[in-house]
Parts: C-alpha cells; structure tokens; sequence
C-alpha cells in the first residue's frame, strides 16, 4: 500500500524541479519568453536570467521570483539604447532616395553586429562568469535567437539547448539551421512586403524562387562574414553559426496551424503560438468607465507594441482624423505629442493592458502593426484587424491575416486618412471579418494541449532525456550535395554514361566488323563475273 501511494506520488508530481539558463530577446520577444519562465518557476524549476547589463527591456534591478545574473557588457546602456531606437526609426522614416534608405540600413545593420560582438564577447571573455555557470549545472539552456551566442554558450557548457523563436529571418534559421524543407513551389518566403500565399501562380512562383535565391545568398553572405568570424574567433578554431544553432534540440516556434500555411515540418519543432495569451481580467474603473461609455458602438484597441511610442506629427493627425469618423470609441496606446486633430472618441494611454482590452466584450477591431504577440491576442479573443506593419515578420504576419480574411492590411507610410477610416468601417461592418476570426479563433482553442503547457512540456523532455538529438533529423550531418543527392545522382549518371558509350562501342565494332566481313564477298562475286 505504501508502494503503491509512493509511485501514485511520483507520477503527479511529475519532473523533478530542474536548473533553467536562459538567454533573452528583447521587447516582445522577452514579454513573450516570461511567460515561459513564469511557467517554469511554477512548477518548481530554478531559473536563471543570464542578461546583459546594457539591455534595453529586460529590467534586471527588479525582484523576481526567478534569478538574474548580469554580465557587464562594453557598450553602455544609452548606446545600445540608441541602436535600437536607430533600428526603430529607420522603418519610419521618408529617406530622400534609394540611396540614403540602403546607406541608412546598412549603418544600422552595422551597429547591431558590433553590439552583438560586444555581448558575445563579453560574455565569453568572462571567465569568471563561465566558471559560475559551469559550476551551475544547468539542466538546459532555453534562449530566443535575438540574443547572439546563446547556441555557443550551450554548446560551451555541453547542456541541451530549446530556441524559441519567430521573426523575419525564422525561415531562414528554420530552412539553413533546422534543415526544415522549405519547397518553393508552395511555401512563400518571407518578404518585406509579403503578399504570396500558398497559393501561387507561375510569375509569383517565379517571384518566390527569385526571392528564395536572393534570400539564400543574402543570408549565407551575411553568416560568412559576420557570425561565422565571431564564432570562429570565441572558439579558437572554424566554427559557423548555423552548424552551431543546428544542434539545438527543441525549436519552439512562436506560431500554430491558425496562423500558419501548411507546410513540412520536423519532429523536433513544435508550435506553441499564443503561449502567452490568457482569458481577460478586469480593466480598471477609469478604463471600464470609458469603454461602456461607447454604448452599442463598443471600442476599437489600438497599439503598435512595445516598440513604437511616438510617430511623426503628420501621421498623428492623419491617424487620430480617421478615429474620429467612427462611431465607436478609441483607446489608443501612444506616448507622443498630442494630435491636433483629435477627437472626442478617442482617448491616450501611455500603457493599455491589451489583452484584458481585447478579451473585452465591446471591443469590435483591433488596429495593430502585427507583432505576432498582439495578432495572437486577437486570434485568442477573436477581435478582427486593421493592419499597419512596420518591419520584421510584420508584413509577413498580416498577410496571412488577410489571406485568412481576418484583417484588412494599410501601408502606415503611404495611407491617407480615408484610408484608414474606409479600413475600420470595411472591419467593423462586413461580418466576414468577424467569422473569420471567430474561425481561426475557435481552432487555435481547439487543442489538445495548451500552448504554454505544450512549450513548458518539451523543456521538461529536454531535462529529464538531457536532450533530444533522437528528434534531429541526419540532414544535419549531410553536405548540400549530399543533402540533394547530387552525389548519388552524378553517380547514377556516370553509370547512364558508361553504359551509353559501351553500347555505343558496341555497336560500332560489330557493324564495323560485319562491314568488313560482307565487302570482301561483294568483291569476290564481282571478280567471278568478270
């Protein structure tokens, strides 16, 4: 009896707790990797935050029920700051020619590398820092890609790695780094201003595979001579960063079959998209007044993440005119100067807390840059779209809405006020929109298993089979010719070849000979008649 309590015990109490390492992104991407690390630290695991002291989101002096332990990097905060507020603005800005625009991307670009070399390096070059983490003994190393070198410091502690991503590059990483099959034939590659689906006619397949090949030499240039010279210089001898990310054994991603197109997948990739959405919670008496202020009309949320916070003069105003012309109430998350031409309808907020907004039931549309945490939100709650993407997977992400008949797509840079107000009226009275989300809605619940539960699940695995290389598929260990059996198929034809030129020869030498055999003859009947 005793026995039979003790097993009963183990089995609900499940995994031992575990020791977590993890390497953060920043912005929503970190927003989005607590909820994960919440989880853990639920479930009883031991967590440690390893984050840079120039971080720009991750709040590292505050207390929490998990661990930080903060490396000091080169670059001050106010630098890194500056990075990413370049990073920012580049994409809202109207640069006077092509010329500026691609001289301004490449500057930032630059920028970004040399704060990723610094965190790397400073991270690496710590050895007191890698003695503590050693001495550590984490179980596993759970990090999101925005964070560099974090693949290099699992492989340094020789602990099993979960990456947890979404971005523009993700098919990218995923195709090169993941060995996901990526056949261009049906599935788009990410542009910057995506508009191909799975359904493509011959000039978009053409696009896609021009897109595809531009990608490809794009991405393997970019690695060659950045990441892959930093990771050969950290350790000591040649190493690239996809063969290093590739070792990974779980790969997280930060979408599901609602959003997604159907595609090949890997047994060692699992989807948990929305693993940060929950039911909604009260709003506060100052935010509940306001919206049941809106009547029958309800309110329309309107952000564009964390990451935005002010926008051009011209464009407030442009926006805030179009609010106006709607009958429904306005919240609007924006910390800029007050727009001249706003109205009544709408009101500011510094912070929202957009999923109780969006869980809420007046709220009809949700206007959004298409962050794939907010467009989650609304696929969780069902609250169709208005899109405004800025850059990243943003275009990508809204194009998939639209082609799912969830949203309507505007170009922030370009759009007049008409246009968005024809966009939230198209939204908020066409029912289409509605169903659609209500559609995709409905399957994203439609799980066996709850995102975050599923993502906290496969770290778990990781831990108690410290790892999970049997879920890597052997691509990993081909070369590209052998990966496209070229070698095979340069071998098949050399056998087509040695057997077409034997039967040639063949042929040659018996007709030859024959010839010979039946000339003599011709000549000796014609000498007989002589």
């Amino acid at each position: 009896m005793i026995s039979g309590t003790l097993l009963v015990f183990a089995l609900l109490c499940g995994v031992e707790a575990g020791r977590v390492l993890v390497l953060p992104g920043e912005y929503s991407h970190w927003h989005n990797m607590r909820s994960i690390v919440d989880a853990l630290v639920d479930k009883n695991h031991s967590v440690t935050v390893l984050v840079s002291s120039s971080s720009p989101t991750v709040q590292h002096t505050r207390t929490e029920r998990f661990n930080f332990n903060v490396f000091k990097a080169n670059v001050k905060k106010e630098e890194a700051d500056a990075v990413w507020s370049d990073f920012i603005h580049l994409w809202m800005t109207d640069a006077a020619s092509t010329y500026e625009k691609v001289s301004m991307i490449m500057q930032v670009m630059s920028n970004f590398m040399a704060l990723a070399a610094d965190t790397c390096k400073s991270m690496f070059h710590n050895e007191d820092l890698l003695h503590t983490l050693r001495e550590s003994h984490y179980d596993v190393l759970l990090s999101d890609p925005m964070m560099p070198c974090a693949d290099l410091m699992a492989e340094t502690l020789e602990i099993p790695h979960v990456l947890s991503l979404r971005s523009s590059f993700a098919y990218n990483f995923e195709h090169f780094c993941g060995q996901i099959p990526t056949p261009p034939s049906y599935v788009p590659a990410v542009a910057v201003q995506g508009h191909l689906t799975d359904h493509m006619c011959f000039t978009e397949r053409v696009e896609n595979m021009l897109l595809y090949i531009m990608y490809t030499t794009i991405f393997q240039l970019n690695m060659r001579f950045t990441f892959d010279r930093l990771y050969t210089e950290i350790r000591g001898k040649p190493t690239t960063m996809c063969e290093t990310m590739g070792k990974a054994d779980i790969w997280l991603i930060r979408t599901y079959w609602d959003f997604e197109y159907p595609r090949p997948i890997l047994p060692n990739f699992k989807f948990v998209g929305g693993l940060h959405c929950k039911p909604a919670k009260p709003l506060s008496k100052e935010l509940e007044k306001f919206v049941q202020s809106s009547g029958d009309h309800g309110i329309v949320v309107f952000s564009l993440g964390s990451m935005i916070n002010n926008l051009t003069i011209e464009r407030s105003n442009i926006i805030a005119s179009a609010l106006g012309q709607i009958p429904q109430k306005v919240v609007w998350r924006y910390s800029g100067k007050t727009p001249e031409s706003l109205a009544p309808n709408t009101k500011i907020f510094d912070w929202i807390p957009q999923n109780d907004l969006l869980g809420h039931p007046k709220t009809k549309a949700f206007i959004t840059h298409g962050g794939t945490n907010g467009l989650y939100e609304a696929i969780y709650h069902g609250v169709p779209m208005v899109g405004l993407p800025l850059f990243a997977d943003q275009p990508d992400n809204l194009m998939h809405m639209k082609t799912k008949g969830a949203a309507v797509v505007l170009d922030i840079n370009t759009m007049k006020s008409k246009d968005l107000e024809e966009a939230l009226k198209t939204v908020l009275n066409n029912p289409s929109y509605k169903e659609s989300i209500m559609r995709l809605s409905r399957i994203h619940h439609d799980q066996p298993m709850k995102p975050l539960d599923q993502a906290v699940y496969w770290i778990e695995f990781v831990m108690r089979n410290k790892g999970a290389k049997h879920l890597r598929v052997q691509a990993h260990d081909l070369s590209w010719y052998q990966y496209h059996c070229l070698d095979v198929a340069a071998f098949l034809l050399a056998i087509v070849a040695l057997i077409t030129f034997l039967f040639i020869k063949t042929c040659s030498f018996f007709f030859r000979k024959c010839f010979r055999k039946t000339r003599p003859a011709g000549k000796a009947q014609k000498n007989k008649k002589e």
